[in-house]
């Protein structure tokens, strides 16, 4: 099982590396419901020490479907497809998705997917609780006058 490498952390922050796109297949977990392996996918809420979202990587072998419906109490998932081409299924809508679908399900909706290519699939998944951002846009901050350290490595 491959793990992450963490980069830097500091009081505000924590910096992670799982790897190029290929090396997500690597990674695996056992699931804490169901107790089973679950190869090719990785959290990163515990990682990042996140507290406002859980985001997965999850890499689906050709030819493979997740292999569950389910649905959420509270929390909405928005699913972008980085790599690869299938099907996604919420409640009795199937649609076709590829590199570049983005798609965002309210909590009740059912849902699952499925990779119908000869190549592997790679999607991250972000999770967060509906209705709970507040401010998003650029309300939500402030510019600063900072001391950049990032013009020095141009």
């Amino acid at each position: 099982m491959k793990q992450s490498e963490k980069i830097s952390e500091g009081k505000d922050y924590t910096a992670v590396n799982l790897g190029g796109i290929d090396e997500i297949k690597s990674y695996s977990l056992i699931h804490p419901k169901s107790g089973r392996e679950i190869k090719g996918k990785v959290f990163l809420k515990d990682l990042t020490k996140a507290t406002g979202t859980e985001i997965s990587f999850t890499s689906l072998p050709p030819k493979t479907e997740l292999g569950y419906f389910h649905i959420h109490n509270k929390d909405e998932e928005t699913y972008i497809i980085i790599k690869g081409s299938g099907y996604y299924q919420v409640n009795n809508d199937c649609f076709p998705i590829k590199e570049g679908s983005i798609v965002r399900v309210a909590p009740e909706g059912v849902r699952s997917l499925c990779n119908t290519s000869d190549n592997e699939m790679v999607y991250i998944c972000i999770q967060s609780k509906m209705n709970s951002l507040e401010e998003h846009t650029t309300d939500d901050g402030s510019r600063l006058v900072y001391d950049s350290k990032l013009k020095e490595l141009l």
